[in-house]
């Protein structure tokens, strides 16, 4: 593949579970008629396809498999060759959603290899929150195996869990293996680990729209990945790494930032794709070959290879990509932060 790589644009795949409803598709003024029950957007992802300039048509897997580190970047590339390894969505819950956990990448490798999944962390970044929304993170106190398995079958797993309350711009860290749910009136921004390994607690015994069958529950495989003792760092503190630029999450498999954007910001750097997520404001993207406008709920891909690229507007934008946690922790020393403090939002 000889084109040279620009900031790609994708096509949003629709997903409509039993708790989605309309707040998403209004947030993202998507055309009439708007499903009934939108619950996520899948705006960044290995297999959707590529809508602007002569990529158009293609996938991100595709061009990944063609070009290698110049797009998904050499860091990435010696961890996951040339898969792309994350998955960026945007969430609304009308109605809670089931209580759950994921794997870690041991467990799926072995377990769940057929698969081809990776585990799955996670961060959410709350965009909207209804007054006394909350979320389900990990267990209030420490249980095991046997106990919580009890609690399941005797409906007394209320009493476990740890509740959360959540606002507009909080963070959520979901490490695997973390026990937690989405509540209702919550809208977020999700950036993960690429895989599709969930495995059901509880589901308030819900049955499956289509089917009409109680939707199914995995609770021999989430005894065996989940965190039995009392959750903490659910709420990573943002660090500011430069003026207007907040770290607010970083683990192995992704880091996620916050630029506030009053003018022009040069972006690229990280020796990885990166993926804008515009949730304030308009903008444009520049670089060498034009330019692109930019719209609330937008998500374009950055290439590694891409340089000069310069986001210019109004606008506030999460940014994501694959770190190197060394070289984000010196960076955070320089600004003055201590070890402790750094280590409330690095995971390593």
């Amino acid at each position: 593949m000889n084109t040279p790589l620009y900031p790609l644009l994708t096509e949003r795949k629709i997903v409509e579970p039993i708790w989605g409803g309309g707040k998403l598709a209004a947030w993202l003024d998507l055309p009439e008629p708007h499903p009934v029950h939108l619950g996520e957007t899948w705006q960044v992802y290995d297999t959707n396809l590529v809508t602007n300039g002569p990529l158009a048509g293609y996938s991100l897997a595709e061009i990944a498999h063609r070009c290698g580190t110049d797009l998904v970047g050499t860091r990435s590339f010696a961890r996951y060759g040339a898969d792309f390894p994350l998955l960026a969505k945007f969430i609304a819950a009308a109605d809670r959603l089931s209580i759950q956990v994921h794997p870690d990448d041991a467990y799926a490798h072995t377990r769940e290899a057929a698969s081809g999944f990776h585990g799955k962390a996670e961060a959410w970044y709350i965009l909207d929150a209804a007054p006394e929304a909350n979320v389900v993170y990990g267990l209030s106190r420490h249980s095991d195996r046997d106990s919580f398995a009890a609690a399941v079958r005797d409906g007394e797993l209320e009493d476990l869990l740890q509740r959360i309350p959540v606002a507009a711009d909080n963070v959520i860290f979901v490490p695997a293996g973390t026990i937690h749910a989405i509540n209702a009136g919550i809208m977020l921004f999700e950036i993960q680990q690429k895989s599709d390994l969930t495995y059901r607690v509880f589901d308030y015994d819900r049955r499956d729209a289509q089917t009409g069958l109680p939707r199914e529950l995995h609770l021999a495989k989430a005894l065996e990945v989940s965190d039995f003792g009392p959750a903490h760092h659910a709420k990573p503190p943002a660090l500011e790494l430069a003026p207007n630029r907040d770290l607010l999450v970083a683990c192995p498999y992704f880091a996620l930032e916050r630029l506030r954007v009053s003018g022009e910001v040069a972006l690229g750097g990280q020796d990885s794709f990166e993926i804008l997520i515009l949730i304030d404001g308009e903008g444009s993207l520049t670089w060498s070959g034009g330019t692109i406008p930019l719209r609330l709920g937008d998500t374009p891909v950055l290439p590694a290879s891409l340089t000069g690229c310069v986001l210019s507007g109004d606008t506030t934008v999460l940014r994501t990509y694959v770190p190197d946690l060394g070289a984000l922790a010196a960076d955070l020393r320089d600004a003055g932060y201590t070890d402790a403090q750094i280590g409330a939002t690095l995971h390593p």
